[in-house]
């Protein structure tokens, strides 16, 4: 199943069909509907052919201008999807590059407590609940294939696609399996040095260990986004309601565009 999943590019990690899975009721999420991934900016022009072949009709980049403008995505000769940015946000790095920053002396372990710190925030940030909210709008509507990226594609596209995943039924096993095909989709050690070179730009040396750490994704992160939801608002779907905008006639109308027997 990972195989079909994970699109193989050279310059583009992370890349793959978050579809497929069964949904509660007997339906199942259509495949070649939603796809997520790193950022674009070292697409070969092989990458670039692939990706035009999806036929995408938007693109929901999550990176600050910041990232944008120093690692610009490209995009395949012709490219018609609609791309949507984000605003910055207060807190101006990804969160694994967060977690990686301030601190000499870091130990794989602080670097786990420190992303899982961080997860328990990222789904409160206004920068992106608004993406998130407007990325499923548009999917309600049916418009096409739609990708959602981020620049590693393993935090902020993981907790959207995993808020995605909840609001259409997909069971918390799965939720929590898409989260961690991160650590073996496509080249993991390419990926992994993508990654440390952006990293290691900012945060300047980091113990190879603390590295991998930062590149990974770990269950635990993803249960301190949601145990914070829950602390907060009581449960998921009031979350959902409330903060991306997904009322019971919103969510059918998510599953329904995103849905197939």
């Amino acid at each position: 199943m990972m195989s079909e999943r994970v699109l193989s590019l050279e310059g583009v990690h992370n890349f793959r069909d978050a579809g497929g899975y069964a949904l509660s009721g007997g339906e199942r999420m259509k495949r070649r509907m939603v796809w997520r991934s790193g950022q674009h900016h070292a697409a070969t022009d092989a990458d670039l052919d692939r990706i035009a072949a999806l036929d995408l009709a938007s693109v929901f980049d999550l990176r600050s201008s910041r990232e944008r403008a120093s690692h610009p995505c490209r995009r395949p000769p012709e490219f018609s999807a609609h791309v949507v940015l984000c605003a910055d946000p207060e807190t101006r790095h990804a969160a694994h590059v967060a977690a990686s920053k301030g601190l000499r002396g870091r130990t794989a372990q602080s670097t786990r407590d420190s992303l899982a710190r961080n997860y328990a925030r990222i789904v409160f940030r206004p920068e992106l609940q608004v993406m998130i909210r407007n990325w499923f709008a548009m999917l309600g509507e049916g418009q096409g294939p739609s990708l959602v990226n981020c620049m590693a594609g393993k935090d902020r596209t993981g907790i959207a696609v995993a808020l995605l995943h909840a609001a259409i039924g997909v069971h918390p096993d799965d939720i929590l399996a898409d989260y961690l095909l991160t650590n073996t989709a496509g080249d993991v050690e390419a990926r992994i040095a993508s990654g440390a070179a952006t990293v290691r730009a900012i945060t300047g040396p980091l113990d190879e260990a603390v590295l991998r750490v930062l590149m990974g994704v770990e269950a635990a992160y993803l249960e301190s986004a949601w145990a914070a939801i829950d602390e907060r608002y009581g449960s998921r779907d009031t979350y959902l309601e409330r903060e991306l905008g997904l009322d019971a006639a919103g969510r059918e109308r998510l599953r329904a565009a995103l849905s197939e027997d």
